[in-house]
C-alpha cells in the first residue's frame, strides 16, 4: 500500500481434508478473509504453493481459476450478493449460465425447497428477509454440486433465529459430505465447527480439532462435479442467454436506456429517410430522362460572339427541315430524326380553354421520345406533308379541357385554328421544370406554316443507333452543319451546339448519388455520436455493477463471459434503437411522400445496411466498457462500494 508492504498472510501452512467442517476465527486484520479468498481462488498468493485435489493452482490464469471455482467451489457471502432484478430462482440458477450443467431450473427449485423457500422462488431479493436471502445464497452455492463451500461471515447480518437456521443448514450440508470452511469472528459460531483455526497478524495462532474427521462418504449427492457431455462452448446458446440478460438489465433502467439509444435511433432514421429521398429522386430523374428518348442528341443553333458580345445566330445558322434530312442521309448511325418547333398556344373546346405548350415535330417524334399514343394514333409523314390539322394531346390537357369525356375525334381550337384530336400521349409526369403531359403535339409543317408562322426549326432530335457512336455523331454533325451553312472559321465554335441526353442523365445521376452520400454521411455522424453515448452509458453501468461483476466471476464467469455479457447489452441498445429508427425512418419517408409529394423509395439494402451499421456501432463502442469489466479483479470487484 504505497511504499508500505503489508503482509496479509505470513508462512501459513494448512491442509483441509475432504468432508471437514472448518471455522477460521480472528480479529479484524488478522488475515482470515484473505486466507479464505486465496482458498476460494478469488485471490492468488504472492509466494508459496496451493493445491486442490493434488492440483497446483497458485499459478493458474484467471480463466482457469474461474473454471475450477465453478466446478469445485461454492460461495456464501456475508452481504448475500443477490442480483436485485432477478427472482430467487434466477439467482440460484445464475451459475448454470457459465457451468452448462444439465439440471436447469428443476434442480434450482429443488434446492430452494430444501432450504425452506419453495413458496418464494419467484420473489425478488427486496421481497425477502435477511435470513431468506442468505438461504437463496446457500442454494446458489450448491447449484453446481461443489466439493467445498466457503462461507464468509454467513450469519453476520442475521438475527439470532436466522443465524441458527443458517448454521443448521451448513451442518446438514457437511453431514452430506460437503467440505465447509466458514470465516467468522463469533465464538459461538466457531465452536460448532469440527476444526477451529485461530489467526492473528497473518499467521495461524492455533489449530484445534473440535470433533473427529468423518469417514469418507462414497455415496455423496452434492460433493461430486457433474461432467456435462455437451459442455463444449455453444456460441449460439450463449449468445441467446446473454441477449436475454441484456434485455432484462436494460429494462430495469428504461429511461437511461431510452436516452442512450436516442442517438442511434435518430441516426438510423435519418439514414433511412435520406437514402429513400435520394433513391426516389434518382428514380424519378431516370424515369423523366428516359422518357425523353434513348441515345438522344438534340441539335440546336448556338450563339455567335460579335465584338465579344454573345448574340443569337442569324439566318445563315438557323436550322431547317432539309438539315435534318441531310444528316439522316449522310450518317448511317443516325436511326431517326425529327425537326421540332415549339411555342405557346391557347387550346379551347366548347366553353373550356387551357394555355399549353405547342410542339411541332416530325412523324418520327413518337419513335424517338417513346410517345406512341396509348389511345388513338400518332400522325404520319403523309399528315405532315399535307400540313394536316391533327393533334396528339397530353393527359394534363385532356383533364383540363375534356374532363372525363373522351377527346378522340373531337375538334379543338389552337390559337383559333381548328384541329382534330387523333391520339392521347402516354403519361410521363412532371419534373422540376415543367409538366411533360401539358403539351399538344402537331405535325411540324402544320405548326410552322399554319400556326406559329416559322420558316425554320428550333431544334433537331436525333436518335443514334448505339451508345458508343454518340461522341462520334456529335463531332460529325457539328462539322457537317458548319460546312453546310458555310460558317466562317472564326465563328465555327459555338455556332451549333448538341445536347447529349445521356451525358445529362449521367451528370444528374452522379449529382444525386453525391447528394445521397453527403446526406447519409451527415446521418452517419449522428450514429457515431449515438455510439459514444452508448459507450458512456456502458461505462457508468460497469461502475454501478462492479460488485455484480465480482459475483459473476466468483461463481465461475470467465473474462470472455463478462466481455460477452456487456457487449450483448451494448448490442441490444443499438439494435433496438436501430429497429425503432428503421420504423421511424419509414414513417418519415411516408410522411414526406404524402405531405410534400416528393418521390421516395426505401430499398431493402438500405434497411439492412442501417441495421447492420447500428448493431456494429454497439459492438465497436461497447468493446472498451466490456473489456474494462472483464479485466476487473474478482476480489476487488466484490469489495467495491
Amino acid at each position: 500500500m504505497g511504499d508500505t508492504i503489508v503482509y496479509a498472510l505470513r508462512d501459513v501452512s494448512l491442509t483441509i481434508e475432504d468432508g471437514d467442517y472448518v471455522a477460521i476465527m480472528g480479529p479484524s486484520g488478522s488475515g482470515k478473509s484473505t486466507l479464505m479468498h486465496i482458498l476460494g481462488l478469488l485471490d492468488v498468493p504472492s509466494e508459496g504453493s496451493y493445491k486442490i485435489n493434488e492440483r497446483e493452482v497458485s499459478h493458474l490464469s484467471e480463466d482457469d481459476l474461474a473454471i475450477l471455482r465453478r466446478e469445485t467451489i461454492g460461495f456464501i457471502f456475508q452481504q448475500f450478493n443477490l442480483l436485485p432484478r432477478m427472482s430467487a430462482l434466477e439467482n440460484v440458477t445464475l451459475p448454470l449460465l457459465y457451468s452448462r450443467l444439465p439440471e436447469g431450473t428443476s434442480y434450482g427449485t429443488n434446492l430452494l425447497d430444501r432450504t425452506g423457500l419453495g413458496t418464494r422462488i419467484f420473489h425478488k431479493p427486496n421481497e425477502l428477509s435477511g435470513g431468506q436471502q442468505q438461504r437463496v445464497a446457500i442454494a446458489r452455492s450448491l447449484i453446481n454440486r461443489p466439493q467445498i463451500i466457503f462461507a464468509d461471515e454467513p450469519t453476520g447480518n442475521l438475527d439470532s433465529v436466522s443465524e441458527k437456521e443458517i448454521l443448521a443448514i451448513l451442518k446438514e450440508l457437511n453431514e452430506q459430505g460437503i467440505t465447509v470452511v466458514i470465516v467468522t469472528h463469533e465464538e459461538e459460531v466457531g465452536q460448532q465447527a469440527k476444526r477451529l483455526i485461530r489467526m492473528r497478524d497473518g499467521s495461524v495462532l492455533s489449530d484445534e480439532r473440535m470433533a473427529p474427521l468423518p469417514e469418507k462418504n462414497n455415496n455423496k449427492e452434492l460433493n461430486k462435479t457433474i461432467k456435462d457431455p455437451h459442455k463444449k462452448l455453444n456460441i449460439l446458446f450463449e449468445a441467446i442467454e446473454y441477449l436475454k440478460l441484456g434485455f432484462k438489465t436494460l429494462a430495469a433502467n428504461k429511461v437511461r436506456t431510452g436516452l442512450s439509444m436516442l442517438g442511434i435511433l435518430i441516426g438510423v432514421a435519418a439514414v433511412i429517410a435520406m437514402l429513400a429521398i435520394g433513391r426516389g429522386a434518382q428514380k424519378a430523374i431516370e424515369t423523366q430522362l428516359s422518357s425523353l428518348g434513348s441515345n438522344l442528341l438534340v441539335l440546336r443553333p448556338g450563339a455567335v460572339r460579335v465584338g465579344g458580345v454573345s448574340q443569337e445566330s442569324g439566318t445563315t445558322t438557323r436550322l431547317s427541315i432539309e438539315d435534318s434530312q441531310y444528316i439522316k442521309d449522310q450518317l448511317d448511325f443516325v436511326k431517326y430524326v425529327s425537326s421540332n418547333v415549339s411555342g405557346r398556344g391557347q387550346v379551347a373546346f366548347q366553353n373550356k380553354n387551357w394555355s399549353t405548350q405547342i410542339l411541332g415535330g416530325s412523324a418520327s417524334y413518337a419513335l424517338i421520345h417513346s410517345a406512341s399514343p396509348e389511345i388513338g394514333r400518332f400522325y404520319t409523314e403523309i399528315d405532315n406533308q399535307k400540313r394536316a390539322r391533327v393533334a396528339v394531346i397530353g393527359m394534363t390537357v385532356v383533364r383540363e379541357v375534356f374532363g372525363k369525356k373522351s377527346p378522340i375525334g373531337e375538334m379543338i381550337k389552337i390559337n383559333r385554328v381548328n384541329f382534330q384530336v387523333i391520339g392521347i400521349l402516354p403519361e410521363k409526369g412532371a419534373n422540376g421544370f415543367r409538366d411533360q403531359d401539358d403539351v399538344v403535339v402537331i405535325p411540324v409543317l402544320t405548326a410552322m406554316h399554319r400556326l406559329l408562322g416559322k420558316d425554320y426549326v428550333d431544334s433537331i432530335d436525333l436518335e443514334i443507333t448505339a451508345p458508343d457512336k454518340m461522341e462520334l455523331a456529335e463531332d460529325k454533325i457539328i462539322e457537317m452543319m458548319n460546312t453546310r451553312h458555310r460558317v466562317p472559321l472564326a465563328l465555327k465554335k459555338g455556332t451549333f451546339e448538341i445536347r447529349n441526353m445521356a451525358d445529362i442523365q449521367a451528370a444528374v445521376q452522379q449529382s444525386s448519388q453525391t447528394m445521397s452520400l453527403l446526406l447519409s454521411s451527415i446521418a452517419a455522424i449522428s450514429l457515431i455520436v449515438g455510439g459514444i453515448g452508448i459507450m458512456n452509458i456502458m461505462l457508468v453501468s460497469v461502475t454501478e455493477r462492479t460488485r455484480e461483476i465480482g459475483l459473476r466471476k466468483a461463481i465461475g464467469a470467465r473474462r470472455w463471459d463478462i466481455l460477452a455479457q456487456f457487449l450483448a447489452e451494448s448490442v441490444v441498445v443499438s439494435a433496438v434503437g436501430g429497429v425503432i429508427g428503421i420504423i421511424l425512418g419509414w414513417l418519415i419517408t411516408v410522411g414526406i411522400n404524402y405531405f410534400s409529394g416528393w418521390s421516395t423509395s426505401i430499398s431493402p439494402s438500405s434497411v439492412i445496411l442501417s441495421f447492420f451499421f447500428s448493431a456494429s456501432i454497439g459492438v465497436i463502442f461497447g468493446i472498451y466498457p466490456a473489456r474494462k469489466a472483464s479485466l476487473l479483479n474478482p476480489i476487488d470487484a466484490l469489495r467495491h462500494e
